[in-house]
C-alpha cells in the first residue's frame, strides 16, 4: 500500500492466493455407470500430489491460477478388497484428470477417471488439516523430560 492507502503496482494487481502446501483430508464421490466413494488423505506440495486411502495410493501434479486449479493423478491399488466388496478400479492403473477451485483451507474438484473403457465422473473436497510450514521436525519438538 502506498501513503494514499492504494495498492502499490499496476491497478488491480494482487498477490495470488496459492494452493496451500499441506496435509488434506479427501472425500470423493464417483457417479455415472460405476458408483463409489472414498475418503483418504493427500499431501499437496509445490505442484505435487501424494496420498491414499484404505485400498489405493495416488500420485500426480497440479497447477493453479486465480482461484482455479487443474491436475492429473495416477491411482494404484495397494491392498486387495475383502470378499464381497467390489472396488470400481479393480487392480487397474487409473488415470484421472481434474479441474476445480480453491480457497484458504479448501479445494474442490470435478474430474474424470479413465477405468478401462469407462469414463467415471467424480467430485471431491479437500480440507486442509496441517500446513507443511507449520509442521516441526522431530528435532525441533519439545519432548517431556524423563522422570
Amino acid at each position: 500500500m502506498n501513503v494514499a492507502g492504494e495498492p502499490d503496482g499496476p491497478a488491480g494487481a494482487e498477490l495470488e492466493q496459492r494452493v496451500a502446501d499441506g496435509l488434506y483430508t479427501l472425500g470423493i464421490e464417483m457417479t455415472g455407470i460405476k458408483r463409489g466413494h472414498a475418503t483418504g488423505v493427500v499431501v499437496l506440495q509445490d505442484g505435487r500430489i501424494m496420498g491414499g486411502d484404505s485400498f489405493f495410493y495416488y500420485t500426480g501434479s497440479y497447477s493453479y491460477h486465480k482461484g482455479k486449479w487443474r491436475g492429473e493423478m495416477i491411482v494404484h491399488q495397494h491392498t486387495d478388497a475383502p470378499p464381497g466388496l467390489n472396488l470400481v478400479f479393480q487392480r487397474r492403473e487409473v488415470t484421472c484428470g481434474f479441474t476445480g477451485t480453491y480457497s484458504d483451507g479448501f479445494a474442490d474438484i470435478d474430474g474424470t477417471a479413465l477405468v478401462g473403457s469407462y469414463s467415471i465422473p467424480f467430485r471431491a473436497r479437500l480440507t486442509l488439516k496441517s500446513r507443511i510450514a507449520d509442521i516441526q521436525s522431530v528435532s525441533e519438538q519439545e519432548w517431556p523430560k524423563p522422570i
